[in-house]
């Protein structure tokens, strides 16, 4: 089969297109017909540069969430049947973990795409239990972005925050993946939602995304807008995944009295200043969680069968052996959405 390799650490040249041996499912696994897999910042781009705090041995292949077709089914495999689209989680269950609290997992964390080779390629062999199928009404592309993003939005909206009905929210980074599908969670839980972005522009496509207000935090003053919003109370829960040390106290001081930070980015750089006076005064919670349990998946499939879910942007789907440009254009920071790469595309290119 045609992969995109990692044989080394290093700009985006390291990335090479290759003739490598397609994997043969083991028992309890699904070989499955890659049809497009997402490109990311933390996961795959942070993992090539060598800047992801677990390293992966050499060669290896990136993709932490493929989504396709079942091509053929390991021994012992019921659950799935050659032709089912599905799309995968990337976090593997240890033999430790209690099964629907994945995210608790007391194991070690180990992922499709980190810890063995993922979907850069035309084919990839995982865990059947990891495969979910997919609704008929998404496409391929809609199902990766709302598989990476909608079951963690959920997640961190009901598991850690326990949004109630009511309640305010301020979603920040309004249009990107994970916000606009935190934005969509939350107005189906009943909550009031704040969408706050860096510009005009995507301060409008928070409230497309279903925001009822939204706010451009470069250009008005964030925690200011949202007390006169909420008529000075602030708000209950702030989904923030950005870890943008300039944008960090603005979301945090839009707390109300005994709010709940979530967070589950970093992509601003991840280092803030925290103001634990303020914190412990006002009795705020702040929770870190990157994953999701395994009924949040099942949840998030159930609310897209009616095709009701607005899909993450894209910004555009390359072909496999474009990889590299793919992670240019993300570092080049001048895209608009997510970067889908499609083996299926490659299928035919040389390698040579």
């Amino acid at each position: 089969m045609k992969a995109v390799v990692l044989r080394e650490f290093g700009d985006p040249s390291v990335l090479r297109f290759e003739e490598i041996p397609t994997p043969n499912p083991q028992p309890g696994e699904v070989l499955i017909k890659v049809r497009n897999v997402s490109v990311n910042v933390t996961l795959d781009i942070l993992l090539r540069k060598g800047l992801y705090p677990r390293k992966p041995p050499f060669p290896h292949v990136l993709g932490v969430d493929p989504t396709g077709e079942v091509a053929a089914l390991g021994d012992g495999v019921t659950s799935h049947k050659v032709g089912d689209r599905v799309s995968v989680h990337t976090s593997l269950r240890s033999p430790q973990c209690v099964p629907g609290q994945e995210s608790r997992d007391p194991g070690p964390d180990e992922m499709i795409g980190i810890h063995r080779w993922g979907g850069y390629a035309e084919f990839v062999a995982v865990p059947a239990e990891n495969a979910f199928k997919i609704p008929d009404v998404l496409s391929f592309e809609e199902a990766n972005v709302i598989m990476r993003h909608l079951p963690t939005a959920r997640h961190l909206l009901h598991c850690d925050a326990g949004l109630q009905p009511g309640e305010w929210v301020l979603v920040m980074g309004a249009s990107g993946g994970l916000a606009s599908m935190c934005i969509q969670v939350a107005k189906r839980m009943g909550a009031t939602v704040i969408g706050a972005a860096g510009s005009d522009d995507r301060v409008a496509t928070g409230v497309e995304f279903g925001a009822d207000h939204g706010i451009n935090y470069r250009t008005q003053g964030l925690a200011e807008e949202v007390r006169k919003l909420t008529g000075g109370k602030g708000v209950e829960v702030v989904a923030e995944n950005i870890g943008d040390p300039d944008l960090w106290p603005g979301a945090f001081d839009s707390l109300a009295k005994q709010g709940r930070l979530v967070t589950a980015g970093a992509h601003g750089g991840g280092q803030v200043t925290l103001n634990l006076q303020s914190m412990y005064l006002r009795r705020i919670t702040i929770m870190g969680d990157p994953g999701c349990d395994f009924p949040d998946i099942d949840w998030a499939m159930e609310q897209a069968a009616d095709g009701s879910i607005r899909t993450p942007l894209v910004d555009r789907v390359l072909p496999l052996h474009e990889a590299a440009e793919a992670h240019r254009l993300i570092e080049s920071r001048d895209i608009a959405g997510k970067i889908l790469l499609d083996p299926v595309a490659s299928a035919s290119v040389s390698t040579n």
